[in-house]
């Protein structure tokens, strides 16, 4: 049973709805405009439109990048997409909460929805706090007294102790939006309650939070296997004492990834059986896919993929897996001749009975582009708080719904 509220809970017709979402899109730097609007599109159409719908006044609260970054833009193109989403008027202004803000809150009728502007453009939003802290920000002082109900549905951004993520909870009723509830119960199945075997398949290059969330989930007794390819499992081949040459080693250090060699010696030391390297793997020949075996290397060509037995052997295991969750591409995906590990492994996830969750930029990229996204479980749009999440962290947006007050209902 849910620990948090959702939007079932309450009656929401002619109140005032204060929804944190993540409209936080991928920018064009030199246009300043939005070129992918799937945040905006997955909000819009769950906890938006249901809300709407019911007749709901709606304030949206969003941010997009931080300040002195290339993403950081004003909100009013987003509220225009939101708006062309949903078919329908979105309202915008450029204040987030002083006088022109509450001024477009309290204007608002039954059904009517308001993009309230960048909330990182308060300088205080980026400053993570306690619930405490942030429920006395002006932030919360300002627009808490106009809202009867507060709605987080950010998820992506739940591992910000930021004041819109948590102060509203100490102060107004607050439910789990849409995506929030989706997310979590989809990552329960895959980190709370698997289904064994479970197996996670750890790529891309972000070799700290691989061998992190490796870690927790085979100390948990979460994971059955771990699979580990892309640039990361360079690294692990590397600590367990595989030569894989000075171009390759020159690049980890480069990379500063290195530095967590102690780490997964200690972690393949402890589960020698669970975590599965690459038994071969595919070389960039001026342009060409070679592959060698991994008993071959030294080798002074760049390693671009695994291999094609490595791919049979990790296909095994996922097709006898009950749970799978997969974070990063095998390889250099982006290139056709250097896509066949990151296919191979995606496309028998796809093709597997088990509940697969899959996360990630680059992961859901890969995803879309061999069409096999509708076979996948659970596709997280969340970057860094699935990451977190997976590691067993506790996020503050989710402990600050779980702990939300009582207060009196609307």
């Amino acid at each position: 049973m849910a620990k948090y509220k959702t939007i079932d809970d309450f009656q929401v017709k002619d109140k005032v709805v204060l929804v944190r979402v993540d409209f936080n899109s991928e920018i064009d730097p030199a246009t300043k405009n939005v070129t992918s609007d799937v945040r905006i599109k997955a909000h819009a159409e769950t906890t938006i439109k249901e809300l709407a719908e019911k007749g709901a006044k709606t304030v949206i609260l969003a941010h997009q990048g931080r300040k002195g970054d290339p993403d950081y833009t004003p909100l009013k193109q987003h509220a225009e997409i939101l708006g062309k989403i949903l078919k329908c008027p979105v309202k915008y202004v450029n204040d987030v909460f002083g006088d022109k803000a509450k001024t477009a809150i309290k204007a608002l009728k039954g059904g009517e929805i308001l993009v309230l502007e960048n909330v990182r453009s308060w300088d205080q939003e980026t400053k993570t706090k306690t619930v405490d802290e942030a429920a006395k920000t002006d932030l919360v002082k300002n627009l808490a007294p106009l809202a009867d109900l507060f709605v987080n549905d950010a998820f992506a951004a739940a591992h910000r102790g930021h004041a819109s993520m948590v102060g509203f909870t100490a102060v107004l009723p607050s439910a789990a939006g849409r995506i929030m509830e989706r997310e979590l119960k989809s990552l329960s199945r895959a980190l709370e309650q698997p289904e064994h075997p479970c197996v996670y398949v750890m790529g891309g290059a972000k070799a700290d939070d691989a061998l992190e969330i490796s870690k927790y989930v085979l100390d948990s007794k979460i994971a059955d296997f771990v699979l580990v390819g892309g640039v990361t499992s360079q690294l692990f081949l590397a600590a367990k004492g595989v030569d894989l040459g000075k171009k390759t080693m020159d690049f980890l250090a480069k990379k500063e990834l290195t530095q967590f060699m102690p780490g997964i010696k200690e972690l393949l030391s402890k589960y020698p059986d669970k975590v599965v390297l690459p038994e071969d793997v595919a070389l960039d020949d001026g342009g060409k896919r070679k592959e060698i075996m991994v008993s071959m290397l030294p080798t002074e060509l760049s390693i671009f993929d695994i291999g094609k037995k490595t791919v049979d052997k990790f296909g095994k295991i996922i097709a006898s897996a009950k749970a799978i969750v997969v974070s990063g591409p095998m390889g250099v995906y982006e290139n056709k001749e250097f896509n066949y590990g990151t296919k191979g492994v995606f496309t028998a996830i796809a093709n597997s009975k088990a509940f697969s969750l899959a996360g990630g930029g680059n992961t859901i990229a890969a995803i879309e582009e061999y069409g096999v996204s509708k076979k996948i479980g659970y596709i997280s749009t969340a970057g860094g708080a699935l990451i977190e999440f997976l590691m067993g962290k506790k996020l503050p947006g989710v402990v600050a719904l779980e702990n939300a007050v009582a207060k009196k209902k609307i």
